[in-house]
């Protein structure tokens, strides 16, 4: 019986270091306006906060939007005035290495929130909870000393003004041209 129970014991803790170390992170990737390239983050994703990864977990709501929290620190409705989208792209190592994307709005009027996406697939049979998350100061001043804008850059605008008014007229040009051939043929 001694030696089932210490058989017991080895095992448990060869698996739990395993399962713990496989809950966060090891690396995240940003993308969105104002950025030449992608920003990589890397470190401990663990939630240790001495670190630019894991001041991003924790800030942008990685474990909540990921495994679900009790009780939940989720927000209850989508935040209003957030601002350009930033793109998180988060390795997550564990049975397997899964992907996990999160939006981030670093420049959101009432601070920094994130949202992700619910049923994301990873480690083959987990998804995640999703939701919105706000965070604090700390992260936004982390991102921008990461190399993120000092101020929001706008979206780039599909077309202009000008460029629609030519648009128009055109149309309108194109329009009359055809109601006088169909004018003449009837005549």
């Amino acid at each position: 019986m001694k030696r089932l129970v210490l058989t017991a014991f080895a095992v448990a803790a060869l698996l739990l270091p395993a399962a713990a170390a496989a809950k966060g992170p090891s690396e995240a990737k940003i993308s969105g306006p104002g950025l030449g390239s992608t920003v990589t983050i890397a470190g401990n994703g663990e939630g240790d906060t001495s670190t630019d990864l894991g001041l991003l977990v924790t800030e942008a709501g990685f474990f909540p939007e990921v495994y679900g929290q009790s009780p939940s620190p989720l927000l209850r409705a989508k935040p209003t005035g957030l601002g350009p989208r930033y793109t998180v792209v988060y390795t997550v190592p564990g049975p397997s290495i899964g992907t996990l994307e999160q939006d981030l709005y670093p420049y959101a009027a009432d601070g920094p929130a994130s949202h992700m996406r619910p049923g994301q697939r990873f480690w083959g049979t987990q998804s995640t909870v999703g939701g919105w998350y706000r965070g604090t100061s700390a992260l936004k001043t982390m991102l921008i000393r990461a190399g993120l804008p000092r101020t929001p850059v706008a979206r780039p605008r599909t077309g202009s003004s000008r460029g629609i008014a030519i648009a128009a007229a055109a149309g309108v040009v194109l329009a009359g041209a055809a109601f006088a051939v169909l004018r003449r043929r009837r005549r």
